[in-house]
Parts: C-alpha cells; sequence; structure tokens
C-alpha cells in the first residue's frame, strides 16, 4: 500500500493536470465557461430561497440555508462517485497507451469535485451572512469534517471505478443506489425526525454523520460531536487504505478489460 501512496504521489504533476482538465472539460464551448462554478451553487440557493419561502413553507426556520450547507456536500459526495464510476472506461484509450498508476483517474474526479465545492463556499458564507445564520469558531472543525468526507468519497470512488470496469452495469447500478442513499440521508430533513424504532438503521448511514457535522458548523453554530468524528475519521481511513488494496488487486487486468 506504501509503495502506490508513493507512485501515486510520484505521478501528482498528471493527477493535477488531470483535475485541471476535468475542471475545464466541465464547461467547454459555454458562454461563461467557469463562472458555472459559482453560478450553479448561486441559482440552486435562489430556487431553494423562491421554493420554500413562498411555495412549501418550511416549519424549520432559513430552511433554504438549512437544506443548501447539506446539499453542497452530498453534491460533492454524489457527483464524485457517479463520475469516478466511469473514470477509468471512459480513459481507456489512455490507459492503454501509457503506463502509470490508474488510481490517478478516480481520484482526479474526486479533487475537480473537491475543488468546485470549495469554490461553492464563495457564495454560501455570503448566502449566510445575508440569512443572519450566526457563524461561529465552530467553522475551524470544517478542515477536518471535509477531509473525513474525503476520506469517504475518494474510497467509494476507487471501488466504483474499478469494479465498473469488470461489471459494466454497476454504473447504472450506481446512480440508482446514489438516488436511495440520498432519502436515507438528512439533507433534505433533520435527523431527528427519523423514528426511534428505525433510528439504528439509520445510524449504519456513512454519509449521515457527516451531513449532521456539517449543519451543525454552518447552520447550528455548534461544535460537531469530537468523538464521533474522530471515529469516522480513523474508519474511514483504514477503508480508504483497503479501497487501495482492493483497487491495487484487481487493477491488474484493466488495460485488458476497457
Amino acid at each position: 500500500m506504501w509503495g502506490r501512496l508513493k507512485e501515486i504521489y510520484a505521478y501528482r504533476e498528471m493527477l493535477l493536470n488531470l483535475v485541471a482538465k476535468e475542471l475545464r472539460a466541465r464547461y467547454k464551448g459555454s458562454v461563461l465557461g467557469f463562472f458555472w462554478t459559482f453560478f450553479n451553487p448561486l441559482l440552486m440557493l435562489i430556487v431553494y430561497s423562491i421554493v420554500f419561502s413562498f411555495i412549501m413553507r418550511s416549519n424549520i426556520k432559513n430552511y433554504a440555508m438549512f437544506l443548501f450547507v447539506a446539499l453542497l456536500p452530498w453534491n460533492y459526495l454524489s457527483n464524485s462517485i457517479l463520475q469516478g464510476a466511469a473514470s477509468l472506461v471512459q480513459n481507456a484509450g489512455l490507459i492503454k497507451k501509457v503506463y502509470f498508476p490508474r488510481e490517478v483517474l478516480p481520484l482526479s474526479v474526486v479533487l475537480a469535485n473537491l475543488v468546485n465545492y470549495l469554490l461553492s463556499l464563495l457564495i454560501l458564507i455570503p448566502a449566510l451572512l445575508l440569512f443572519k445564520v450566526r457563524l461561529t469558531s465552530a467553522l475551524l472543525a470544517f478542515p477536518l469534517v471535509l477531509f473525513t468526507e474525503t476520506l469517504l468519497v475518494a474510497s467509494l470512488a476507487l471501488l466504483v471505478s474499478v469494479g465498473n470496469v469488470y461489471f459494466r452495469d454497476l454504473e447504472h447500478i450506481t446512480g440508482v443506489f446514489m438516488t436511495i442513499w440520498f432519502f436515507l440521508t438528512p439533507v433534505l430533513y433533520p435527523a431527528e425526525i427519523v423514528p426511534s424504532n428505525v433510528r439504528k438503521f439509520f445510524a449504519l448511514n456513512p454519509a449521515a454523520p457527516l451531513i449532521e457535522a456539517y449543519r451543525d458548523i454552518f447552520f447550528e453554530g455548534t461544535w460537531p460531536d469530537w468523538g464521533m468524528l474522530l471515529y469516522l475519521a480513523l474508519g474511514y481511513l483504514l477503508f480508504f487504505c483497503i479501497s487501495l488494496l482492493a483497487f491495487e488487486r484487481w487493477q491488474r487486468a484493466v488495460a485488458e478489460e476497457v
């Protein structure tokens, strides 16, 4: 595993170039180009503000922001996994021509979506201030929450990308699974409304405590559950190591399969 990490680091320039290529290709040919990185979350915020202020009113104060602070990290997770699933198959020509650690392909997708999420904070922070949501020192916990989520996202992207090479239906199954996962994660609703008799199953959702942590630091202005967060960080770090080992084992015949 350490050998793979060293090799990925040795190809860091290729990884960064792929991230830049991913970001450029996303809005290639559009008039506004990279500015869509800012306009997308801004338009989302405007739509949610209108819908939940005048059409579907919620009892939760500032529901548009309640939803927005959870939806942005969810989009980071969802887009990374969905795009990562196709990352090896879509780059079949590159894989067959030159040698490089195949891990850089799904990881470049994850990093590109991470950049998009970080840039969306330039919309989120002013929006929170505009809606008079109090920002506190709890924001200092943000790097640890983001690091923990990135470990989970990268692990899943590695697994689905190499799995999709051998079982092409996995890409479509992943899309269905992400839709189900979205509704089982407290993005649209607070975790408190989950019935007590199913809460133990709800606790198995690996994204749920992360979404709650984001909501704590951005919306509630409180510190996250440090014990849970550190437990998750260590668990997802172990999961990332296992994913790297699994990817290394299965990627040996990728050039022939794609």
